[in-house]
């Protein structure tokens, strides 16, 4: 016999909580606006342009005194941050666009080399024009707003518009908090973090057109059930199939995260804190919306049988 980590049938009334969700989400959304405001994001040299150096010393390094000696330098904003051990040092250097990068680069070389008493090992060495950063932002915008437009063309025409507003408003919730995550986390945004809310998006959507397939499926055999209890009836029809699929990529993110070096940190915390809001979305967002959108059973009814 299969193994069964989770029974068939569960009885959830995930619709009778629906308010508690909802209150749940709108503070979060509201906190991660207030975080993005107040705070900021900590943008990466791909949006802001600029140079990024890892180094690795011998010995632990002493930020203080480096710091000092870069900033007398006026290159420009410069801050130093230890990346996993004490003798891993992250230099990001904001520069203009008249700045010389390379003269920059080599002119800090030397500086390390002349007043860090210990050998310094360079492990990478990046950078990026403010022009090149700005083009960046506008195409990750663009990259975000077409794929909300395509997923919501999708679902429109497989289901119906009912179906892609729920969605929509499903993917925005979770790219809202997911910036939030990066605002109180601190973690770099750049092209990584752009990358792990498009993987989330598509996550996401997934997970609620598997429910909406339930959904639909169940308003053809269930055409005088209240639609709170079929949807409580879809949602618990696939519950066991969402877990098992969040549990999975949850635990392949979390080996990123523990695994993966410092480089991808970032991008596996927020792809394992976007597998759960994912999820909740699906469940609380995408699903009880629905009912606020006159989807009933027997109105579906009723426009499948005018197309046939």
């Amino acid at each position: 016999m299969p193994l069964r980590i989770f029974p068939n049938k569960t009885h959830f009334d995930f619709m009778g909580k629906r308010w508690i969700g909802f209150i749940v989400s709108i503070a979060l959304t509201l906190a991660s606006i207030g975080l993005v405001a107040t705070k900021g994001l900590n943008l990466g040299i791909d949006f802001t342009g600029g140079i990024l150096m890892e180094i690795h010393t011998e010995q632990p390094a002493e930020l203080g005194p480096m710091r000092e000696l870069l900033n007398a330098q006026s290159f420009g904003e410069i801050s130093l941050q230890n990346m996993g051990s004490a003798s891993d040092v992250m230099i990001r250097i904001q520069v203009s666009k008249e700045d010389n990068q390379a003269a920059i680069i080599e002119k800090v070389k030397g500086l390390l080399a002349a007043n860090v008493q210990q050998k310094v090992d360079y492990r990478k060495i990046d950078y990026v024009g403010p022009t090149v950063g700005n083009e960046l932002i506008r195409a990750g915008t663009w990259a975000v707003l077409l794929s909300f437009a395509s997923i919501m063309m999708y679902v429109w025409f497989r289901f119906e518009w009912q179906y892609g507003v729920g969605a929509i408003l499903a993917l925005l919730h979770d790219s809202v908090m997911i910036i939030g995550f990066f605002a109180i986390t601190r973690y770099e945004f750049g092209l990584t973090a752009l990358a792990a809310i498009l993987t989330i998006i598509g996550y996401s959507i997934n997970d609620s057109v598997v429910i909406y397939d339930r959904i639909r499926e169940n308003m053809r055999r269930f055409k005088k059930m209240p639609m709170a209890d079929l949807l409580n009836l879809s949602i618990n029809d696939t519950l066991s199939r969402t877990i098992l699929t969040a549990s999975t990529t949850l635990l392949a993110a979390l080996s990123l995260f523990i695994f993966g070096g410092d480089v991808i940190k970032g991008f596996s915390a927020a792809m394992a804190f976007g597998v759960i809001v994912g999820t909740y979305s699906s469940v609380y967002i995408s699903a009880p919306t629905l009912i606020y959108l006159n989807l009933r059973p027997d109105l579906a009814a009723q426009q499948e049988a005018k197309a046939a």
